[in-house]
C-alpha cells in the first residue's frame, strides 16, 4: 500500500509514540528487576545478570524494530506495534480510512493465525 504524504507524516508520529512506549515498558521491567534486588529478594550477581540480559535483548528489539526505517517498513512497524499493544486503534485517528483499516484488519489476521 502507497502512503500519501499525510499517511506517512501520521506514520512517524504515531512510530515514534509507539517508541516512547517500548522505552517506558523497557525502563519499567527494569526498575522491577532492581526493585526485587533492593528487597534483598535476589542476590547481587543474579540480579545483575538479569538486568544486563534485559537490557542486551532489550536494546537488539528496539534495534530490529527502529533502526533505518523508511517509509516502505512504516505499516510493518506499525502492525508490530499493535501486535505488542504499545499502539492502539485509537492511536491511528490521523491516519486516512483505508490506512487505518489496512491496519486494524491486518492485526485482526494476523492474531487470527
Amino acid at each position: 500500500m502507497e502512503l500519501s504524504k499525510k499517511d506517512k507524516k501520521a506514520a512517524r508520529e504515531v512510530i515514534e509514540l509507539g517508541l516512547q512506549r517500548e522505552f517506558a515498558n523497557g525502563l519499567s521491567k527494569a526498575d522491577s528487576i532492581l526493585q526485587s534486588w533492593k528487597s534483598k529478594a535476589k542476590e547481587n550477581k543474579e540480579t545483575y545478570h538479569q538486568l544486563y540480559k534485559h537490557i542486551v535483548n532489550f536494546d537488539k528489539h528496539i534495534a530490529r524494530r527502529y533502526n533505518g526505517i523508511t517509509g516502505s517498513r512504516y505499516l510493518l512497524t506499525i502492525t508490530g506495534q499493535m501486535l505488542d499493544n504499545v499502539i492502539h486503534e485509537e492511536d491511528l485517528v490521523d491516519f486516512s480510512d483505508e490506512v487505518r483499516l489496512y491496519l486494524i484488519r491486518t492485526k485482526k489476521l494476523l492474531l487470527e493465525d
